[in-house]
C-alpha cells in the first residue's frame, strides 16, 4: 500500500493535482468518506475490493455524493471467479479500470483528471 501511495503522490505532483489517499477495511468508513467528498473533491478513485460485489451501501454513497467516481482493481476481475464479474458500484461510476496491477491506480488518476 505504501508503494501505491508513493507512486500516486509522485504522479499527482508531476501533473499538478492534489490527492487525498485513504484506505480502510471498514465499509462504514468508506461510505462516510465518500459522502464527505461532495463539495471537497472533484473525483474519487475507488478500489472497493470485495465490497465491489457486495456493498449496496457503497453504491448508494457514490450515487448520492454526486462526485464522479472511477472504479479500479489491481486484478482483472472479469478473468476471475464468476461472482467477481458483477460490480454493484459500476453502474454509478463513470468507468472501470481493472487488471493493470498497481498501474490501475495511476490509470485511474489519469482518467479522473480528464473528467474535468
Amino acid at each position: 500500500l505504501a508503494e501505491i501511495e508513493s507512486a500516486v503522490r509522485s504522479a499527482a505532483a508531476e501533473k499538478g493535482v492534489e490527492v487525498d489517499f485513504r484506505q480502510s477495511n471498514v465499509e462504514g468508513e468508506l461510505v462516510t468518506w465518500i459522502q464527505e467528498a461532495r463539495g471537497t473533491y472533484e473525483a474519487i478513485i475507488l478500489n472497493a475490493a470485495a465490497y465491489t460485489h457486495t456493498s449496496v451501501a457503497l453504491r448508494d454513497a457514490i450515487a448520492g455524493s454526486g462526485v464522479k467516481t472511477v472504479e479500479i482493481h489491481i486484478s482483472n476481475v472479469h478473468a476471475r471467479e464468476e461472482f467477481r464479474k458483477n460490480s454493484l458500484i459500476a453502474p454509478v461510476c463513470v468507468g472501470q479500470i481493472a487488471g493493470f496491477g498497481l498501474d490501475s491506480y495511476l490509470l485511474g488518476m489519469d482518467a479522473a483528471i480528464r473528467l474535468k
